[in-house]
């Protein structure tokens, strides 16, 4: 579950090599793995290496050697003079005893598989030249391409396409993945991941202390909240979710369903009075508080049960909201903020921050997507293609004192102190109106349970993208919180308690 930057993962070969395992050692595991790679995806035809001057380079020339020992026949085309090669990548290349082909897209041929052993992680600059020539003839080619460690043009730490990248139909990478398998554009270009064992010893990542992990139950098992049997529903906390007026009331009503099917005990739309008609005819297990103002709304904060709250959804930019959301930073209530509640501290970012940060250990949740992200944190939203979403949103978080969570097909949720999950399980379908509102609610009554904001959200995106999958194809935002009972029954079998 851990991911590893580039530079992590050097260090890891690093600490691995200091401890006794020989560096070309490690080049050998890799190397033989994509060969098996290799060797699944296609059982016949000839198969090209496309090998750099680097490590990565190094791990073709392995994985050419042993396909070709295999009896398949396979061919190797160098960016550079062989003759230049350096350590552990020269060692390889003598273990492959034939000619080179010269490099260039004509070379290429008709292959059965490419394997894309080009340029590794760390590349930092656009590919040009020769290099950026014979990867567009890669992708034209129509042959399936096996990329090693990540496709040629990605940046390992980023996901960024530096020019132009191979697009892999599968990816094998060593010990953890990398930023770029999760974030896009990166994932794209992936196609299928696989994370080969080559000889890295586990205990590297206690030195490392890695800060960044993928979201999957297993990094959130031990804060998923599982009702007692002798609980009951004040146990597991009440959330608040504030309503906008009569034209705009959809949307909190599908986060405090939301809120509802995600294990809050009790939730309540506190509604403004002209719209409280329409709420209270749509509403069931969802009980109405008719509530205008902040004082109104302070009031109800008085009683300590309800102790999580969603706003923004359909609450309207402006001061009233601007005033809501202070009133329950003032309550020290468990608190996510979305849509409306982001637009309305535009104009002063700051003013939020510093409220955030006053009350005492705020479980506070933003939930921006790409185009409300840059209202909050307009000079963290360059888009420098080595400024990755990880980096943006894990500076919005330090800077907010809140969690950030920013939404997208890659959705990446940051801590204040620095750590950060994303998460890779959303289908496309999930791209439709209010599914944000549900996953707002989702996270609150993550909260109300007493599950810390960090984890909250992790948990809330994770099973929203999961809910997602269990609805399919067609969709609409309304499905979300129905198909939560299966992704939780999933979670109970995976995690074995019994139901």
């Amino acid at each position: 579950m851990e991911v590893l930057t580039t530079a992590e993962m050097e260090r890891a070969d690093r600490l691995t090599i200091a401890a006794g395992t020989p560096g070309f050692a490690l080049m050998l595991s890799a190397g033989q793995v994509v060969a098996e790679a290799a060797m699944e995806l296609v059982e016949e035809g000839p198969i090209l290496v496309v090998a750099g001057p680097g490590n990565n380079g190094g791990d073709g020339f392995v994985a050419a050697a042993e396909l070709s020992a295999r009896g398949r026949e396979v061919s190797v085309m160098l960016l550079c003079e062989r003759e230049s090669l350096q350590g552990d990548a020269a060692s390889a290349a003598k273990g492959w005893k034939h000619p080179l082909l010269p490099f260039n897209p004509q070379a290429i041929g008709k292959p059965a598989l490419i394997i894309d052993a080009l340029f590794g992680a760390g590349l930092d600059r656009p590919v040009k030249g020769e290099a950026h020539d014979v990867i567009e003839a890669i992708n034209a080619n129509g042959a399936p391409v096996l990329a090693v460690d990540l496709p040629s043009g990605i940046n390992g730490t980023s996901g960024s396409v530096m020019g132009i990248a191979v697009r892999a139909a599968e990816t094998v990478t060593f010990f953890r993945r990398k930023p770029a398998h999760l974030l896009l554009p990166g994932r794209v270009h992936c196609g299928r991941v696989r994370v080969a064992d080559i000889g890295i010893d586990l205990a590297v990542l206690a030195e490392i202390a890695p800060r960044t992990f993928e979201n999957i139950p297993d990094t959130w098992r031990e804060s998923f909240p599982v009702p007692k049997i002798e609980g009951h529903k004040y146990a597991r906390g009440h959330t608040v979710v504030v309503s906008g007026d009569i034209a705009a009331t959809g949307a909190a009503r599908m986060s405090a369903r939301g809120a509802l099917r995600a294990g809050a005990g009790l939730v309540t739309l506190a509604s403004p009075r002209d719209a409280l008609t329409v709420n209270a005819a749509a509403l069931t297990a969802v009980m109405v508080r008719p509530i205008d103002t902040t004082i109104e709304f302070a009031e109800l904060l008085t009683d300590k049960r309800l102790n999580a709250c969603v706003i923004g959804p359909g609450a309207g930019p402006g001061e009233r909201t601007r005033d809501f959301v202070l009133t329950a930073l003032t309550a020290q209530r468990g608190l996510v903020l979305d849509a409306d509640a982001l637009t309305s501290f535009a104009e002063a970012p700051e003013h939020l921050f510093e409220a955030i940060k006053a009350s005492h250990d705020p479980q506070v949740v933003l939930t921006p997507h790409e185009g409300e992200f840059p209202r909050l944190f307009s000079d963290i939203s360059n888009k420098h293609p080595l400024r990755s979403k990880l980096e943006r949103v894990r500076a919005a978080a330090e800077r907010a004192g809140s969690v950030v969570l920013l939404k997208g097909p890659d959705t990446v949720v940051a801590s204040p102190d620095g750590r950060a999950t994303i998460a890779a399980n959303a289908p496309p379908w999930l791209a439709t109106a209010g599914a944000g509102d549900v996953l707002s609610g989702m996270i609150a009554g993550l909260l109300a349970q007493g599950v810390p904001a960090f984890e909250a959200a992790s948990i809330g995106v994770w099973m929203h993208g999961e809910a997602a999958r269990e609805a399919g194809p067609g969709l609409i935002a309304e499905d979300l919180p129905e198909t939560l009972p299966a992704v939780f029954r999933s979670l109970y079998d995976a995690f074995g308690i019994e139901y």
